[in-house]
């Protein structure tokens, strides 16, 4: 999970903090949510934009993809490291913002958005422009906290996520972001959350799954 702006600005110094702790903040599990997609699907190359510790590119290398992740932290980046030498899998992970990494037009079957909030003002720009790298019938898994969330987290801190309501999603809003895919689910719903120390107790989440025509 991050925040994205350009590299070496307070965002990237927020998320450095917080990775630097010693213990996985978000634990070293997978999301249930990627857990349950991903393997519906065939083994291919898949992208994890905002990468942050690692725990879902090394599930996801951990059943055979071929897989690559960016993030601003470089202590991200060595906590994720870790964490695929631990499980003896090795994952592809740059740091940076996406407008300056060497992705390749239409490299990926599947991508995969996991708590990625991206800044109001670039979340829809970012959406939009990972459609490029991602081939024809490719997926999308999404999961991220929704507008509602903003009563969830301002009741209980301990759930996380943003706490500006531009930085959560709508349906609406991916919808508009993934003009050009089949929707196989779209849905908002209250979930309970069990990952690591920031993300425990009941939030809203918008999950999508969608496919490139």
């Amino acid at each position: 999970m991050n925040d994205f702006k350009k590299p070496n600005d307070i965002w990237t110094a927020r998320w450095n903090d917080r990775y630097s702790q010693e213990e996985f903040v978000y634990g070293e599990e997978p999301n249930n949510y990627l857990k349950e997609q991903i393997t519906k699907l065939s083994v291919g190359k898949i992208l994890f934009p905002a990468e942050g510790e690692g725990r879902n590119a090394v599930y996801a290398a951990q059943l055979g993809w071929d897989v690559s992740a960016f993030d601003i932290s470089i202590e991200g980046k060595n906590k994720a490291l870790k964490l695929a030498q631990k499980n003896q899998v090795t994952i592809d992970y740059k740091i940076g913002a996406l407008e300056t990494l060497d992705f390749q037009s239409e490299q990926f079957d599947a991508i995969a958005l996991i708590y990625a909030h991206f800044p109001a003002n670039i979340k829809s720009i970012y959406h939009k422009s990972f459609d490029k790298y991602l081939k024809k019938n490719g997926t999308i898994i999404f999961e991220a906290f929704s507008k509602k969330h903003i009563d969830y987290v301002t009741a209980n801190e301990k759930v996380g996520g943003p706490k500006d309501i531009d930085s959560l999603f709508s349906i609406e809003e991916i919808k508009s972001d993934f003009l050009n895919y089949e929707i196989i689910e779209l849905v908002e719903q209250e979930i309970e959350l069990n990952e690591g120390i920031y993300h425990n107790g009941k939030g809203s989440v918008i999950r999508f799954i969608g496919r490139k025509k």
